[in-house]
């Protein structure tokens, strides 16, 4: 990937719940000065959650309304970037933020390779974990009745869509941190 003076350069981290996508866009952050977007600010609104979207591999981020408001602006160069982040405990869209994006912005969390998004990136990161780590990690985060809501629920919507969407074979290279 060869980086120019005035090109933005975006990069996608997807991944295994608990694989450290946060703790790599964090420390790519600090170390380049990267401007970071997490998809957890994209979650669906209760609205959005019908039967029907989450039957469909991979629809339960909004991945529309992060194409509309954060990754077209970013190719066309916007200098500044309004968005609203949905808020998980309050389950509700907050007031607008203005980001003012550099020449490198990494888009953090599962589903940012979502068919409609993957080709936008300039470059693709899969992280993965075993199994047994993984939920090790979920618990020390989470807690453990948080754990079983991530075993029970997003870990099979993330496995399905990674299978179905053929995530990982899609992206430049793949991450394992379970040994980590």
């Amino acid at each position: 990937m060869e980086c120019h003076k005035n090109k933005r350069i975006i990069i996608a981290i997807d991944g295994r719940c608990g694989a450290g996508k946060t703790t790599l866009a964090q420390y790519l952050e600090e170390q380049t000065g990267a401007t970071v977007f997490h998809m957890d600010d994209f979650f669906l609104r209760p609205e959005q959650r019908t039967p029907e979207r989450f039957n469909t591999p991979g629809e339960n981020v909004d991945h529309e309304r992060f194409l509309f408001e954060v990754l077209e602006p970013l190719r066309k160069g916007v200098v500044e970037l309004p968005y609203q982040r949905f808020d998980c405990k309050s389950q509700s869209l907050q007031d607008v933020v203005v980001i003012r994006p550099g020449n490198l912005c990494i888009v953090e969390g599962s589903y940012s390779c979502h068919p409609s998004l993957v080709n936008i990136y300039d470059y693709r990161i899969f992280m993965t974990v075993s199994t047994e780590e993984q939920m090790e990690r979920i618990i020390r985060r989470n807690g453990a009745e948080a754990a079983k809501m991530f075993e029970s629920r997003w870990i099979p919507f993330e496995e399905r869509y990674f299978s179905v969407c053929t995530v990982e074979g899609q992206c430049d290279c793949t991450i394992d941190t379970s040994k980590m």
